[in-house]
């Protein structure tokens, strides 16, 4: 298909994929993890919940909700955690680009999310690891207007080679035309992803990359490994969003446009999003119209929207709700501040939600609310 030809897909999310299972929590007065989580208590918890995780399911089935017409692409293994994650894919009729594998299993996350507390994951990424360039259906790019890709550091075919095979992955996706766009996980630092060298991986691929939607925790440990350590040993285990001061976004900002990337939002979690344009020229405006050229090339704060106590549910998949939520509004051709408010606006809803898209509304109810 040609660059300017009309896309019937608005978006292609590929990428990690997987099972969460979460233990319900009561609602219970709000306690430091430390003094919920003693050795040798015993936490009473309400049911098992099992539902899709990774981006290719949370930001993928969100921007479905929001009206996008989508393809999903990810891997699962040839086992009970592949059968439930390909039915219930299927279920929402967004299976077909789901690829099973006899080498590896189907990842699945632990979910650990008290009422009132930040989540904790316990993962094995399984097939993941395995991912490659080979993985992606290209003809089906070709008829996309986005491409967005999440998790690498999760993927360990993409980053061991210092990010070879993730550059490769992206030249392909660009020669068809299509915008790209790249989210990132935190990795394990103890784990071989967490000592990689992630600026080195960075530098590699983000020249390929138009819009990039990391968290300030992931920005800062990639960039800045030694001052994460550092604000982390300071924090001990509290708060480090806290300890993160403005300018450091505004640094690290600078260091990802000087690398090539059109569109970055960081995400804060409760701080909301800091937002940045660069060359939005560069834009490959047929398959992504963004009529707003003029952006925020100084940076600006999208502030959180406040949040219902009572109807708190959990956190997980907030993060790539948000990015739902941004991306839609920049498909739609919202100005690009706009787009960070609707990603406020389905970060917050997703916490209304028993898993990350129950909480959600549809787009005409954003809208208004907007």
């Amino acid at each position: 298909m040609g660059i300017n030809t009309p896309r019937p897909i608005d978006a292609v999310i590929a990428g990690y994929l997987g099972v969460d299972i979460a233990p319900g929590f009561a609602q219970r007065e709000a306690v430091a993890f430390a003094e919920l989580f003693r050795p040798g208590k015993l936490i009473e918890t309400e049911g098992l919940h099992f539902s899709l995780g990774g981006v290719v399911a949370n930001t993928g089935l969100a921007m479905r909700k929001f009206g996008q017409n989508v393809a999903l692409t990810g891997c699962v293994g040839a086992d009970m955690l592949g059968d439930m994650a390909v039915a219930l894919l299927a279920e929402a009729g967004v299976a077909q680009g789901i690829r099973r594998t006899i080498a590896a299993g189907t990842a699945y996350g632990i979910v650990i999310a008290p009422p009132g507390m930040d989540r904790i994951f316990l993962e094995d990424p399984g097939c993941n690891r395995i991912f490659t360039a080979e993985n992606i259906d290209y003809q089906i790019v070709g008829q996309s207007r986005l491409f967005h890709f999440g998790y690498p550091p999760l993927m360990e075919a993409l980053w061991s080679d210092g990010g070879a095979k993730l550059r490769e992955l992206f030249e392909r996706v660009r020669s068809h035309g299509t915008v790209t766009s790249l989210d990132m996980t935190l990795p394990d630092p103890a784990a071989p992803a967490g000592k990689a060298d992630w600026q080195a991986i960075l530098s590699a691929v983000l020249p390929l990359v138009d819009i990039f939607v990391p968290s300030i925790e992931e920005l800062l440990f990639m960039l800045e490994p030694q001052l994460y350590s550092s604000i982390a040993v300071r924090v001990g285990g509290g708060d480090m969003i806290e300890a993160i001061p403005p300018e450091e976004y505004e640094r690290l900002a600078e260091k990802v446009l000087a690398m090539g990337v059109k569109v970055l939002l960081i995400k804060a979690g409760h701080k909301g999003a800091y937002l940045r344009a660069g060359n939005l020229a560069e834009l490959n405006s047929s398959a992504l119209r963004l009529s707003d050229r003029t952006g925020c090339p100084q940076g600006v704060w999208i502030q959180p929207l406040p949040v219902d106590a009572e109807r708190f549910r959990n956190a997980s998949g907030a993060g790539d709700c948000a990015v739902a939520g941004f991306l839609t509004a920049l498909l739609k051709d919202e100005n690009i501040i706009t787009a960070g408010r609707f990603a406020m606006m389905a970060g917050r809803d997703n916490l209304y939600g028993n898993d990350a898209l129950s909480g959600l509304v549809d787009w005409s109810h954003m809208e208004k609310s907007i």
